[in-house]
């Protein structure tokens, strides 16, 4: 019954952690257009990006970024991190898993939304078609609702 009770009680706080960090969900237009999530993680200067998208309007990729924030001045901040995609190409029928990373800026309006521009390079590492960069190769420019 203690196991259970402590169990019980770090559940509920790893639960109050996570929901008591800053998020912000929105979306991403550049090759394609992809949804994204962000999480602040550790502390206010580290983050976790999860980007589920179409690309080229034919490739689905899921791509993972841990990254590190820096504070530029006012609401602008520069971030960078490496991380890892998953996704399939339905023109050629490959799956693929990728590596690459993420460099971005940001500006932090008043209001409960920021704006950035990313460039996030990404090499197919499996399931090579006929290019080694992956789909999620270029700028993207998002609009995110922080929470």
């Amino acid at each position: 019954m203690k196991r259970i009770f402590i169990g019980l009680l770090f559940f509920c706080g790893i639960v109050a952690a996570v929901n008591a960090q800053p998020r912000a969900i929105g979306a991403n237009v550049g090759y394609g257009i992809d949804f994204s999530y962000q999480n602040t993680v550790v502390s206010p200067n580290n983050m976790i990006d999860l980007s589920i998208g179409l690309n080229g309007f034919n490739t689905v990729l899921a791509v993972c970024t841990y990254d590190w924030i820096f504070n530029i001045n006012g609401g602008w901040n520069w971030y960078v991190g490496p991380g890892i995609g998953v996704g399939f190409d339905f023109k050629n029928s490959f799956p693929n898993v990728s590596i690459g990373a993420l460099l971005g800026i940001e500006y932090n309006f008043n209001i409960p939304f920021n704006m950035s521009l990313d460039y996030r390079p990404l090499v197919n590492v499996l399931g090579f078609n006929d290019s080694y960069w992956a789909h999620f190769y270029g700028f993207t420019l998002g609009l995110r609702y922080r929470f």
